[in-house]
C-alpha cells in the first residue's frame, strides 16, 4: 500500500460506514447486503478509503477477510466518528442531552440504584443512561457512551480513569456441586476444575493463579450471561466481582467468598478531550455516593 495518506479527495462518511460493515461481517458481499448496495460498490469505496488514509485496513490474501492491525486500530476510531455524526442529528436528543453510562457487567455495584435515583433528582433535564455493553470498555473507545464503568485494568489508549473503589472477588460455583456448601474457597480450590473466564469482557486470567498452580483446563465465554450459563451446566467454575452476586443472582450458581484472590479495581473511564459536559457532575457524584455507603 502506499506510504502515506492520498492528497486527493477527503474521506467521506460513507467511506466510513463501508468500512465499519466490512469490519463487523468480515465479508464484502454481506456487506454490501447489509447497506444495500452492490459488491463492486463496496470493494471499491473500501479501496478509496485505504488510498485515501495511505494504508491498507483489509487483507485481502486469504479466501476469508481479516483486518489488518491498521484496520483494527481504525475501526473504533471509524465507529466512534460515525456515532458522533449520528448523535449531532438526533433531533429527539437536541433539546435533552442524555448522559450515556456504560458498562460491561453489574454496572456501579451496590451503588447503583443509590447513584440513578440521586442524578434523576438532582439533574432532571439530563437524563442519565444506564448501558450495558459487553466490550472491555463498554463502548467508550466506540463512541457509544459518554463515561464507562469498567472493573480491571484498562489499557486502551485515549482514556483517562478513576479508580472510584476497590471490590473484593467471589467465586461462582454450581450451586448443587460440593464447592457451594464451602464458607470460603481459594484460587487452589478452582484450579482443580476447568475455569469459565470471560475473555471480552471479563476481569479474571490464567494469571491470577501462580505460573506452578494454574487450572486444569479454561473455558472461554464472549459475556455474562454466557459464563453463568456455562457455571450452572456444571461445565465450570469462575471467579469475578462481589457485586455480580447481587447484580446477577442465578439459581444454578453459588457465589462463595474467595479468601487469597486480589480485589478489583472499578474505574470510571472517559475520552481524553472535549466530552458531555455534565461529566464532572457524575464523577463528583459517584465519590458522593461511595463516601454515603461507607
Amino acid at each position: 500500500m502506499t506510504s502515506g495518506p492520498s492528497s486527493g479527495r477527503p474521506v467521506e462518511l460513507r467511506h466510513l460506514r463501508a468500512f465499519l460493515a466490512v469490519a463487523d461481517e468480515l465479508n464484502v458481499t454481506r456487506a454490501a447486503a447489509r447497506l444495500r448496495l452492490t459488491q463492486p460498490a463496496v470493494s471499491r469505496t473500501l479501496a478509496a478509503l485505504e488510498r485515501r488514509l495511505g494504508v491498507r485496513l483489509v487483507d485481502r490474501s486469504t479466501h476469508h477477510l481479516a483486518l489488518t492491525p491498521e484496520g483494527v486500530a481504525f475501526r473504533d476510531k471509524a465507529a466512534f466518528a460515525i456515532a458522533a455524526f449520528d448523535e449531532a442529528l438526533d433531533s429527539g436528543r437536541l433539546r435533552r442531552w442524555p448522559l450515556r453510562l456504560g458498562h460491561a457487567w453489574s454496572a456501579f455495584g451496590p451503588y447503583t440504584t443509590p447513584l440513578l435515583r440521586t442524578w434523576q433528582e438532582r439533574h432532571p433535564h439530563t437524563p442519565l443512561e444506564l448501558l450495558r455493553i459487553d466490550d472491555r470498555t463498554a463502548g467508550l473507545t466506540r463512541g457509544e457512551v459518554d463515561a464507562a464503568l469498567l472493573r480491571g485494568p484498562v489499557d486502551a489508549p485515549g482514556l483517562v480513569t478513576e479508580v472510584l473503589f476497590i471490590e473484593k472477588r467471589v467465586a461462582a460455583v454450581t450451586s448443587d456441586g460440593p464447592l457451594a456448601a464451602r464458607a470460603s474457597l481459594s484460587l487452589a480450590d478452582l484450579a482443580a476444575g476447568p475455569v469459565v473466564l470471560n475473555t471480552v469482557s471479563g476481569t479474571t486470567t490464567p494469571g491470577l493463579w501462580p505460573p506452578h498452580a494454574r487450572p486444569t483446563a479454561t473455558l472461554t465465554v464472549a459475556n455474562t450471561d454466557d459464563w453463568l450459563t456455562a457455571i450452572a451446566a456444571g461445565r465450570g467454575s469462575g471467579i469475578s466481582a462481589a457485586s455480580t452476586a447481587v447484580m446477577h443472582p442465578h439459581a444454578g450458581v453459588a457465589y462463595v467468598p474467595l479468601d487469597d484472590a486480589p480485589g478489583v479495581p472499578v474505574l470510571l473511564a472517559r475520552r481524553d478531550g472535549p466530552g458531555h459536559p455534565a461529566l464532572p457532575g457524575l464523577a463528583a457524584l459517584a465519590r458522593e455516593i461511595i463516601a454515603r455507603g461507607r
